[in-house]
């Protein structure tokens, strides 16, 4: 710890560059632009804005980001961390650029020096507002890090990047599973591409090698279209309302002035914003918990496993299936599945018929679709057998997102477990010939 100092992060920096001014046009394509709400848990999600090439030089003009800067979020919210990987990138407002200085601070070690408790609480004290809270740049150059040497950071960072990069992994991994559930239940119950084939007197050899399908399979759909309210649907499938497939409660939130309620919470009690910082639709904890006397308040109890969860309101759409008990808040429309109907067939129906559902939300605030307006949306429904056979193929696929899930919870557990005692020298870090 002897060689250890403490310096402002003025002083650690080769550069420190923020992005003022009137933003270019936003666009449908062109450079993706990196806003505070897509910096989140040490990562950067996809981008969903872009600005033209032509506008960028003129607004990276105080800096163009290289690989391996770290970015940090000013405000709404503070805090969020995460690194450049060198891909042509543009910085939008309330985001600022952190370039150590070279043989000072490692910008792996920055990354996870930045998410640490004592740095965020220090951004935090520094902050100013109550309804935005942000940080000064003025402010910020004066925060204070605590650096190990040199190599000492390097090995530091590799160490905690290894954890990282596996939960990277995994999360890549949870996508392609689930595109791969989307793109069978957009097959099988939206293009009706079976269905189609043996219509059209396709071979039923050529439908199964061409849809990966089994001859079995295959016979369990109709080889016709009828016309109904929904359009066009399959021979046979009926249309019903969405309150007859699955029983739809929500839930409410106990006083939380009332202690016995909360202290000592054994129960998990999920709010739209446990499913906001889900990467994958599994839900495994939540933030808080309520005690005996809290859940005795909450008319829907405990919500068992296998309940597909829909945020209804700020905003609509967060999705997920517990694989705990939980009981939730106001904010959620819970579909328990009904005797024979899948349950994963209501997770990507809920994705699927966003728009439908959104358009039956009122609210003068924000939106929000009640349990009353919910019920009745029109579903079409296949058969059980169908319904088998479809958590037959995409069972397997959510069962490996989940332990994928579970050992990504480890994981982070174990990173920031280690972060503050490796921050702090309670675990020995590498001698300088062991981290070369």
């Amino acid at each position: 710890m002897s060689e250890w100092q403490t310096l402002t992060l003025e002083d650690c920096m080769a550069a420190i560059i923020d992005y003022r001014g009137k933003s270019p046009n936003k666009t449908t394509f062109g450079v993706p632009l990196i806003t505070a709400k897509v910096v989140k848990g040490g990562r950067i999600e996809t981008p969903d804005e872009f600005i033209a090439d032509a506008d960028y030089e003129e607004w990276m003009s105080r800096g163009i980001p290289q690989a391996g800067d770290v970015v940090m979020t000013t405000e709404a919210p503070l805090g969020e961390v995460a690194q450049l990987d060198g891909r042509k990138v543009a910085l939008a407002q309330r985001i600022i650029t952190l370039r150590g200085k070279p043989g000072l601070l490692d910008q792996n070690f920055l990354k996870f020096l930045l998410q640490s408790k004592s740095v965020q609480e220090e951004l935090r004290s520094r902050a100013t507002g109550t309804t935005v809270v942000g940080i000064k740049q003025s402010e910020l150059r004066k925060v204070n890090l605590t650096l190990p040497p040199y190599y000492s950071q390097k090995w530091i960072g590799h160490i905690l990047g290894t954890l990282d990069d596996k939960i990277e992994l995994n999360r890549r991994m949870n996508e392609t599973l689930e595109a791969m559930a989307r793109a069978i239940f957009q097959s099988w119950f939206v293009d009706f591409d079976p269905v189609r084939a043996k219509a059209s007197g396709e071979s039923a050899e050529s439908i199964c090698q061409r849809l990966g399908l089994t001859p079995e399979l295959l016979a369990l759909f109709p080889d016709g279209l009828d016309v109904s309210e929904l359009g066009e649907i399959p021979n046979g499938w009926v249309i019903e309302s969405i309150g007859t497939l699955a029983n739809v409660t929500g839930g409410s939130t106990p006083n939380t002035k009332e202690p016995k309620y909360w202290d000592d919470g054994v129960h998990y009690w999920a709010t739209p914003k446990d499913l906001s910082r889900l990467s994958s639709p599994v839900l495994l904890e939540t933030e808080r918990k309520v005690s005996d006397e809290g859940l005795a308040q909450i008319g829907s109890g405990l919500l068992k496993p296998g309940t597909v969860l829909l945020s209804s309101r700020a905003p609509i759409g967060y999705r997920a299936i517990n694989e705990v008990p939980v009981a939730v808040n106001q904010g959620f429309i819970a579909m328990a599945p009904n005797s024979g109907v899948s349950k994963y067939f209501l997770l990507y129906w809920a994705e699927w018929a966003h728009d439908e559902i959104v358009s039956r939300a009122n609210g003068s605030t924000f939106l929000e679709i009640s349990k009353a307006n919910f019920r009745p949306i029109p579903v079409m429904r296949p058969t059980d057998a169908l319904f088998e056979k479809f958590d037959q193929y995409v069972g397997p696929l959510y069962k490996r997102i989940v332990s994928n899930e579970q050992e990504t919870q480890l994981l982070v557990a174990q990173r920031d477990s280690l972060l503050p005692k490796l921050l702090s020298g309670e675990v020995p870090v590498a001698a300088e010939e062991e981290a070369s």
